[in-house]
């Protein structure tokens, strides 16, 4: 298994990450995680790790470099954090560990935005996109432009949250699956609850990876 953490070229500077490829992954997963939140985020490293044992590659990163990270509005700019997960891409197809790979986005709250804004790009072609308790309406009119399948996954007691996904979902052109966690808040903090986020996604991953 290849286990680094990486520097990605963005611009002039660069942004950290963490690159795992277990044996014989079928596909490389991107994170994007929220407003402030950053690769060490225990949540998102909890998903990666049963995405890992399932055979998928997983790439945890900082959207933003350390320059940027001290202007706080950046953590809520939308076009700017999908420019890097595409940078991110392209960099990926680079990498021999990782070259050949489809890529699958993870957002999470306001990098689900990012998420399904880039997976829109030209520039890159992405096999899925998965939201945890995401905010795909801040992807704005590029919903309308998404063709990758799409897993939303809410907490059921998230019900603002729930209601925008539940709206994005009637709005997106391509397929589109809405999952409840039930009784889980916006963190999926509740006893069981991001183990069923996980669950789910790799599961629902797993079948369109291998099906397509």
């Amino acid at each position: 298994m290849f286990d680094q953490d990486v520097r990605i070229p963005v611009g002039e500077g660069w942004v950290e990450g963490r690159l795992t490829v277990p044996g014989d992954a079928i596909a490389v997963v991107v994170f994007a995680h929220g407003s402030g939140s950053g690769r060490h985020s225990p949540r998102n490293r909890f998903v990666a790790e049963v995405l890992q044992r399932a055979g998928l590659a997983t790439l945890l990163l900082d959207l933003l470099t350390p320059g940027e990270e001290v202007v706080r509005a950046n953590v809520f700019d939308i076009d700017l954090l999908a420019r890097r997960l595409v940078e991110a891409t392209r960099w990926l197809t680079t990498r021999p560990e990782t070259a050949g790979l489809r890529v699958v986005y993870f957002g999470a709250s306001t990098g689900a935005g990012a998420a399904l804004r880039a997976a829109t790009s030209s520039e890159v072609s992405i096999a899925a996109v998965v939201s945890r308790g995401g905010r795909p309406d801040l992807a704005g009119s590029a919903l309308t432009a998404v063709r990758s399948p799409t897993l939303l996954i809410v907490g059921g007691h998230d019900h603002e949250v729930l209601d925008l996904n539940r709206e994005a979902a009637r709005t997106m052109p391509c397929e589109v699956t809405v999952e409840v966690v039930p009784g889980a808040t916006h963190l999926f903090g509740e006893p069981g609850a991001l183990e069923q986020v996980a669950e789910l996604a790799r599961d629902w991953l797993v079948a369109q990876l291998t099906t397509r």
